[in-house]
């Protein structure tokens, strides 16, 4: 049967190719907001013993969620088949330990309230600290796909010498999986960080890469200090041109701007999020997975 596919906010860049690769059809929505700010929801049209799969973007949560939780039960109330959810970017993974006495481990409340309403989950290199498989927190069929590849075709296509940047020890196992798989030489720097938004990041001596542009690669842009302290370090040392590409693009304190004046020459990022930087299209590595738990 032909699976349906609701995208939890409008015209989000994934639901065409997805829609496409899978042979779905676009679930519709009504959604508005009461006067005094609770959510109205309703399906438009019958989603009995169909498969259905709900895309969200779950950057900025907080607003989401809530819609979230009502989209995934009407489903199950109205008879859906199965429940896939597919958040090319999951939020609440940063608090995963108590660092401080009487700290909320969000990562793990988070997981226990969306797994009930779901029957799988699909998600793009999902931040993990000191978790190191969503199998620890959440309790549903996962799976986790990589946007590596997708990079590493995207670098072969650029002829000039490229020096790939790791803004920090996080970054370095996933720097260095896409410097193998692209040919390229790769550094990592070491970041300090003094509060949520007041990072420094040091860098080797680059000297040896001065013929190169340079890349620097995260897996997530949040605030993007992260990226404009490691871009200043790279013009320190002379490095020019300088790109930055991301998997998960979330741009809190809307940072693109000063990136651009800092010298940033461009700015890639997967469209999970939604952003006018959206150069990567997440669609080939998502497709296979989909399609794994819609066989399944």
């Amino acid at each position: 049967m032909t699976p349906l596919l609701f995208a939890l906010e409008d015209g989000h860049p994934l639901l065409g190719p997805l829609c496409h690769g899978l042979g779905a059809e676009p679930g519709r929505l009504e959604r508005r907001r009461f006067p005094d700010g609770e959510s109205y929801l309703r399906l438009l049209g019958e989603v009995a013993g169909r498969p259905c799969l709900v895309l969200a973007d779950l950057s900025r949560p907080d607003d989401k969620f809530l819609p979230l939780c009502f989209l995934c039960d009407t489903l199950r109330e109205l008879g859906a088949a199965r429940v896939g959810l597919v958040a090319p970017y999951l939020c609440y993974l940063r608090q995963d330990a108590r660092f401080h006495p009487g700290e909320a481990l969000s990562s793990h409340s988070f997981a226990r309230l969306l797994s009930p309403r779901i029957d799988w989950l699909i998600t793009v290199d999902p931040h993990l600290h000191r978790i190191h498989r969503l199998d620890e927190i959440y309790s549903v069929p996962n799976t986790v796909v990589h946007a590596a590849p997708l990079l590493a075709d995207w670098l072969r296509g650029r002829p000039e010498p490229v020096l790939l940047v790791g803004p920090d020890a996080e970054s370095e196992q996933w720097v260095a999986a896409l410097a193998g798989a692209s040919g390229r030489p790769h550094v990592v720097g070491e970041k300090v960080r003094r509060g949520d938004r007041e990072v420094e990041v040091n860098l080797p001596d680059l000297g040896a890469y001065r013929s190169h542009g340079a890349l620097i690669l995260d897996d997530v842009i949040a605030s993007g200090r992260t990226v404009l302290s490691c871009l200043r370090a790279l013009r320190a040392q002379g490095m020019g041109p300088v790109d930055c590409a991301a998997v998960h693009g979330l741009f809190a304190d809307d940072i693109e701007d000063e990136l651009a004046r800092a010298g940033l020459r461009r700015l890639l990022t997967g469209n999970g999020v939604a952003h006018p930087s959206n150069a990567i299209d997440l669609s080939p590595a998502l497709l296979p997975a989909i399609r794994h738990w819609l066989a399944g």
